[in-house]
């Protein structure tokens, strides 16, 4: 008999709702994670009284009353709207792009004249077949938009020039003929009251759970102390890189706490221009509708990764998800071994979609007799 009947390695949403689903089914889980910390990049830390994202911001948001339901059960959510400014050579514009946008533009004050702008803007490439995500913004929005807030943002975050990056980046843009800053359409939104970090300690609450412990570090250890395995990590890792690394795009946060209430008046203000080498700024007390005396914004600067940087963005081109998908012919043939979450299955998933994934993927598993 193995000491567990699942090792989970990583205690982000995926795992540490894994960890939930199947200690209610009477199975004993032992969960593992490399930090210092569990909730994986939705970790928020104190710091002055205010929960500070550590790892960049997270707004959840879903359209699946379930989904929402049972993150409402762990923790209460407050009201948060995610409604974001732009900055692009000191002049502010609201995203994603609306009718506020389109005055702030170009004066524009009805529906109509708005969408005869942008009929105008985009009447040269309307024939065009994007062969990259320049030619697909400008067919989308023109140039004044694209100029001003997708071009040098874009080539901020990818570290590339617009005219090298794959159209299907962008298939699609936000574009409102209304009056509405709210950036998602979703029915449901908010952000957890006291810190995402909550959501975990009540997930992982009598279970137990090994931080700074590295799988890789003793993999023959861990592979035959439990049963089964779900596996969080990299999967090119696990798979000691056979068919090749999968790349992708890291990050590198700059904090400042400052001696005032108030520093931008919104909880996430994008800069759009090569004017500054960050892309973002986070005043994370407005994610919880702070009143403290002081403020902490984090500048978010995107970064070429490589394994000693956290890996946060997929890079889903050809070559990488050839590689991707030989590991996943691998992964599908082991029967104990469950993959899931971003790295395991390198996807870029918004918070809700994990936790569905983990939720559907537990439900196959029968209740221990």
């Amino acid at each position: 008999m193995k000491k567990y009947d699942h090792l989970i390695v990583g205690a982000g949403f995926f795992g540490a709702i894994s960890a939930f689903e199947l200690t209610k089914k009477g199975y004993k889980c032992l969960v593992i994670e490399k930090r210092n910390h569990i909730a994986g990049n939705c970790y928020t830390e104190n710091v002055e009284g205010i929960n500070v994202h550590k790892y960049g911001a997270h707004i959840f948001h879903t359209n699946d009353q379930e989904i929402w339901d049972y993150v409402n059960a762990l923790v209460e959510f407050n009201r948060y709207t995610n409604s974001p400014v732009a900055i692009n050579n000191g002049k502010l514009y609201n995203l994603p792009f609306n009718m506020n946008t389109f005055y702030q533009i170009w004066g524009v004050k009805t529906p109509k004249e708005a969408a005869d702008k942008i009929a105008e803007q985009t009447e040269q490439y309307k024939d065009i077949t994007p062969k990259n995500l320049e030619e697909q913004a400008l067919k989308l929005v023109g140039d004044d938009i694209y100029k001003l807030l997708i071009k040098e943002y874009t080539e901020k975050q990818w570290g590339v020039k617009a005219t090298e990056l794959p159209a299907f980046i962008i298939k699609r843009l936000p574009v409102r003929f209304t009056f509405d800053n709210n950036y998602f359409n979703d029915r449901f939104q908010g952000i957890p009251m006291g810190g995402y970090t909550k959501i975990f300690e009540k997930l992982l609450e009598g279970i137990e759970v090994q931080l700074e412990t590295d799988f890789f570090e003793n993999r023959a250890y861990f592979e035959n102390i439990a049963e089964n395995i779900i596996y969080t990590g990299p999967i090119d890792k696990f798979f000691n890189y056979e068919a090749g690394k999968l790349n992708y795009r890291s990050l590198r946060f700059e904090n400042e706490t400052l001696d005032m209430e108030n520093f931008q008046g919104n909880a996430v203000v994008n800069y759009t221009s090569h004017e500054e080498a960050f892309t973002r700024i986070i005043e994370h007390k407005h994610f919880e509708f702070g009143t403290q005396e002081k403020t902490i914004i984090t500048r978010e600067y995107p970064q070429d990764w490589n394994e000693n940087l956290e890996p946060y963005y997929p890079v889903n081109d050809e070559v990488n998800n050839t590689i991707y998908n030989a590991y996943k012919k691998k992964a599908e043939a082991l029967e104990n071994v469950i993959f899931g979450g971003r790295l395991a299955e390198y996807k870029y998933y918004d918070m809700h979609q994990i936790v569905g994934s983990a939720l559907a993927k537990m439900k196959k598993i029968p209740a221990k007799n």
